[in-house]
């Protein structure tokens, strides 16, 4: 129930009704808009504490929707190497977008689009194109206002096509960055647009502990408000992000030097896991608070499953080790989604998920040490590009399969267990993905058709969600409980329908297809206790309380193969 504050009335507009031909009079709710800076680092936790505040909102009946800014020149993410920005997070419209709308997706249980993500690229592309039309009619083309005013049509339109009451807008790098300001910009004239009732500004900066004296300092947070002020954005919520929750004295040096009510400061301290910092904020009051400046009356709403959830997450019965074998072991970023996919499915049977990231290239240069994978209880295998490393994690496919170690592959896995089958099954020599070796004898993993003639890489891949079809009677189509599925892709590559046969006569089965039937997307080998891999990303549609169930099957089994039980019939489950 939403009580109205002095000032935030709801609008009575004159709508003429096409083909009818009179006025009626339609209530049109003002939407609300909660911007989230962040000051004095990058990866300070802006997109946990967005996503924390989007869930507090929705526990007490509200309905948000979030924007990602990112002030890098790129359109997209989807160019960028995961070493320099972590994955590329993909939506269900085909969207290469930046990781944290995975968080914000995973928190609210969303499906986000790619105009949920903002960047500099795409705005002054908008503009670019727009000047070139002619729009602006000989007018110089100017930062402000014109780029500032693409920004604000950019974050309204998806109010508009969201129809929510709430949008939360985090604007990525750090307060001061050149390439942020024109950003800062637009949201300080949000503010003069919408009002101040309407408008919520929330810093979140660091708050280092100084080793010498176990002391909290608050300067770094001081200045970063500072430079916001200087950009004429005054927070008006303070979050104070430390390894320990700060004592009272701290925050009321926090409120004094920002020029806020104490109430209006909060602590998001280390936490085991990154699914409490809602409760843990939520406990301080900033749900409420938020709530209350916004002029909402809104009692929360039982959070039981959120709840069990996190509990199930920090306090799990049993344990599995699991080996990420990659090429980007280095950031563990470079794998968040999947990372994810795995807590959410280890926290459905009550058990921790310790992953150890493996370069792939570790055993390429020194064989032996394949023996390693020995003590883990799962292979992984995840996505990735070009040949550095892949023969390394074909090494490693090909011991999971001659050891019956549970294996899941995902993307550029899925695409090299069909490599290590057809060389050391099929007797395929030096089979190969043409990614990898062109010149391959045996190219069972080929350029997709549609792909062949394409020489831009952005937002050319095979991308967004798909229909796939399972086959009756195998794991996948135990695992899902259906016969048709949409999932989640991103990829140039495919099976070579000329190896098919063979590869389908030795024992691979693929359970899962394109609707056409063109396209392999699941295969299995029902001899292994758990061999499975996917051509699309189910990690991306996994949420906390409802496992992707290619990751639940994958953990399942795993956890069943330890305790030394027989292999599980996911159908009876």
């Amino acid at each position: 129930m939403k009580k109205l504050q002095l000032g935030q009335i709801q609008r009575v507009i004159l709508i003429f009704v096409k083909n009818v031909g009179y006025y009626e009079e339609r209530l049109m709710v003002q939407v609300q808009y909660i911007f989230v800076t962040g000051g004095v680092l990058s990866s300070v936790g802006k997109g946990i504490l967005t996503s924390s505040i989007g869930k507090m909102l929705q526990i007490r009946g509200l309905n948000p929707t979030v924007i990602k800014i990112d002030p890098y020149v790129n359109v997209d993410a989807g160019t960028m190497n995961p070493y320099m920005h972590g994955e590329v997070f993909v939506t269900d419209d085909g969207g290469e977008t930046d990781l944290d709308l995975g968080w914000y997706e995973r928190f609210l249980d969303l499906e986000l689009k790619q105009k949920n993500n903002l960047t500099t690229g795409l705005v002054y592309r908008n503009v670019i194109e727009k000047e070139r039309r002619g729009d602006f009619l000989g007018r110089c083309v100017q930062i402000v206002p014109h780029i500032t005013d693409e920004i604000k049509n950019c974050i309204k339109s998806v109010a508009k096509s969201n129809n929510t009451e709430i949008i939360l807008t985090e604007v990525g790098g750090t307060v001061g960055d050149i390439e942020g300001l024109p950003f800062l910009e637009a949201i300080r004239q949000m503010r003069i647009d919408e009002g101040f009732n309407n408008t919520l500004y929330v810093h979140v900066a660091l708050v280092p502990v100084l080793d010498v004296t176990n002391e909290l300092k608050t300067k770094p947070l001081q200045h970063s408000v500072n430079e916001l002020r200087r950009i004429g954005i005054q927070p008006d919520i303070i979050v104070a992000r430390s390894p320990y929750m700060i004592d009272m004295k701290t925050l009321r040096k926090i409120a004094l030097f920002g020029t806020i009510p104490e109430e209006a400061v909060f602590c998001s301290y280390n936490a085991k896991s990154v699914y409490q910092v809602p409760l843990i904020l939520n406990k301080q009051g900033m749900g409420e608070y938020i709530c209350h400046r916004l002029g909402y009356a809104c009692s929360e709403s039982n959070n039981r499953d959120w709840f069990d959830f996190v509990n199930s997450v920090i306090k799990p019965k049993y344990e599995v080790n699991i080996a990420l074998v990659g090429k980007y072991a280095g950031l563990s970023d470079s794998y968040v989604s999947m990372k994810e996919a795995l807590t959410h499915a280890g926290a459905a049977i009550d058990t921790q998920v310790c992953i150890e990231y493996l370069e792939s290239e570790k055993f390429e240069k020194n064989p032996s040490c394949i023996e390693d994978l020995l003590k883990y209880d799962g292979i992984f295998i995840p996505y990735g590009f070009g040949s550095r490393g892949s023969e390394g994690k074909i090494d490693a496919i090909n011991f999971s399969r001659k050891n019956d170690i549970p294996f899941l592959g995902i993307c550029f896995g899925f695409q090299l267990a069909v490599v290590e089958f057809a060389r050391n099954v099929c007797g395929l020599k030096n089979a190969n993905s043409i990614e990898i070796a062109e010149d391959s004898p045996h190219p069972v993993i080929d350029i997709m058709p549609e792909q062949r003639n394409i020489k831009s890489k952005g937002a050319t891949m095979r991308l967004g969600s798909h229909k796939i079809v399972l086959k009756p009677e195998t794991l996948a189509h135990s695992l899902y409980k259906t016969e048709q599925i949409f999932e989640r892709h991103r990829h140039r590559f495919e099976v070579n329908l000329n190896y098919l046969n063979i590869l389908k006569e030795k024992g691979l089965i693929f359970s899962g297809n394109s609707a056409d039937g063109r396209r392999m997307e699941i295969l299995e080998l029902p001899d292994q206790y758990f061999f499975l891999a996917s051509q699309f990303h189910g990690e991306f549609k996994s949420r906390p309380g409802k496992p992707s169930p290619t990751y639940y099957g994958f953990i399942k089994a795993c956890l069943s193969k330890k305790m030394g039980n027989a292999k599980p019939v996911f159908s009876q489950l």
